[in-house]
């Protein structure tokens, strides 16, 4: 990243436009078609992008998002007004083919709690301008956090208007929990809206396209234009249910390897993540936390790319399955991970030294435990979530109570649907006291559970304050220094983009008071 002066600006993007005279977005086509989008605060700065694509589901290997394989010079500007007259930082950054042209800035020595403007330029256009914050400064006295979290949008589906929904909310944060993408075609039914290259996406140039092909739509363009985001991943940015190098379907694990890199090479091009996320092969950090002043401090973690392989994985079928001690002893492996052992390292540590009032942990798959019945009809647990790995589970409850972390709430996506749980040391001692609170989101547009089925569940385990499969949408929380609220969002339609939303549930954790309570 290379800073200028104002002069030096003006000369750069005369000279920017002269070099790009050439581009195929100087025939009319508008190289900014995938939007803005903004991400990771820090007191000091944060991360804005963008990506060229004036053709975003270009079919061409060699040209993707309609760009030829060279690199393309953008200038941005980082502003203090949304007219963008009071420039606080601006720039250049190259985009470059072997990432897509895709740019990821990252911006320092910025004002802490305060709200920025930015947008970029290419030739003769401009982008959309984005707007986006700072976080508090350090140890701040904070008096309320608002966030939205999200999961599970799939484009054939539906439409994505709880995103609209959520932008109007105008939340300091926005908290992306996986299943950003679908990476499979709809078999079951006729979609609403088709998925991009009418393949499942197994490689980069598929990737790319169907991520490409979610970042054209007006809603989400509108959301990361409005609110900075927090990310991970869960298994749909690569396939169903993988683990690891362990896939759905039983393939080779290297061969599974290459498909990952390819997968998270897309998702970080198309994420306002920061370079040190960047993958490596099939490696990519993208754990880590954010502070908002003394109020919270909010863990994202990634409980896909490091976890034990599957219990009982193998023919006829990899993936998640119902099993228990007697089908499968293995589930009870006490050394059976989540997280991998220097993610559930790195975790302790940065528990132990938060002063943060509440503890916020975005993860993908249901924690709280879900006894359900397997075949056979007896008793048993899905093994692509917590429950399918209770060592795991029981270290990182462990985790909360050892190191004190103050007001746990974990945030959840997957299971297509709203739950409020109660977490506890013992689930199966209905007396037990609870350690914190987990709040799950339905989907953005993905089919529900079956609601008599899972209803009928809930009511059997008493740390389940609520459950609801019918609806989908988002969940808003309130933080405030005594109080944490969430407010369960529900959208009318799902097929119609122009849905309405209303809440269908709410309620608050007390500071000091471990669990919810209904509002």
């Amino acid at each position: 990243m290379t800073l200028v002066t104002r002069r030096g600006f003006l000369a750069t993007a005369a000279s920017a436009a002269i070099v790009a005279a050439c581009a195929p977005y100087a025939r009319g086509r508008d190289p900014f078609a995938l939007g803005v989008a903004s991400g990771d605060p820090a007191p000091n700065g944060f991360v804005i992008w963008t990506r060229l694509a004036p053709n975003p589901l270009d079919l061409d290997p060699a040209t993707p998002g309609g760009m030829e394989a060279r690199a393309v010079e953008l200038t941005w500007q980082v502003a203090e007004d949304e007219a963008m007259t009071r420039i606080a930082r601006q720039g250049v950054v190259v985009a470059r083919p072997e990432r897509a042209h895709a740019v990821h800035v990252e911006l320092e020595g910025l004002a802490p709690d305060r709200r920025y403007f930015y947008r970029f330029f290419a030739g003769g256009a401009a982008s959309p301008i984005g707007r986006t914050r700072t976080a508090p400064a350090p140890g701040a006295a904070v008096e309320q956090l608002r966030l939205s979290f999200a999961s599970c949008s799939d484009w054939q589906q539906g439409y994505f208007s709880a995103y609209r929904h959520m932008a109007a909310e105008a939340p300091d944060l926005v908290v992306f929990l996986g299943d950003y993408i679908y990476e499979f075609l709809e078999k079951r039914w006729a979609p609403v809206r088709l998925h991009s290259d009418g393949v499942e996406a197994t490689d980069l140039r598929t990737y790319r396209n169907r991520y490409a092909q979610y970042r054209t739509d007006p809603d989400l363009q509108a959301l990361h234009a409005s609110v900075p985001c927090l990310a991970t991943w869960d298994d749909h940015e690569v396939q169903n249910d993988y683990a690891d190098r362990w896939s759905q379907d039983l393939a080779d694990p290297e061969a599974f390897l290459r498909r990952r890199a390819a997968a998270y090479r897309a998702y970080w091009e198309h994420m306002p993540l920061r370079n040190a996320a960047r993958p490596n092969g099939p490696d990519a950090t993208i754990y880590g936390f954010t502070d908002w002043g003394a109020l919270a401090r909010i863990w994202m973690l990634d409980q896909r790319q490091y976890r034990s392989r599957p219990p009982c994985y193998g023919r006829p079928r990899g993936g998640g399955q119902v099993v228990n001690a007697t089908t499968c002893p293995e589930y009870l492996d006490p050394a059976s991970t989540m997280l991998g052992a220097a993610q559930e390292q790195w975790l302790g540590e940065t528990m132990r030294a938060s002063r943060a009032r509440w503890s916020l942990f975005g993860q993908g798959t249901l924690m709280a435990e879900l006894v359900q019945p397997d075949r056979s009809g007896a008793s048993g647990y899905w093994t692509d979530a917590w429950s399918g790995h209770p060592a795991a589970r029981d270290r990182f409850i462990a985790q909360l109570t050892e190191a004190r972390a103050a007001n746990p709430i974990v945030m959840t996506g997957d299971i297509h649907s709203f739950w409020t749980n109660a977490l506890k040391r013992d689930f199966r001692d209905a007396s037990a006291p609870a350690v914190g609170t987990e709040f799950v989101g339905t989907s953005i547009t993905s089919p529900g559970v079956p609601y008599d089925e899972f209803a009928a569940l809930a009511r059997a385990m008493p740390h389940v304050r609520y459950f609801e499969s019918r609806y989908r949408g988002y969940v808003s929380l309130d933080i405030a220094p005594a109080l944490t609220r969430a407010s369960y969002r529900a959208i009318s339609d799902v097929r119609d983009p122009q849905a309405s939303v209303s809440t269908v549930a709410r309620f608050v954790v007390e500071d000091g008071k471990p669990g919810p309570v209904e509002a």
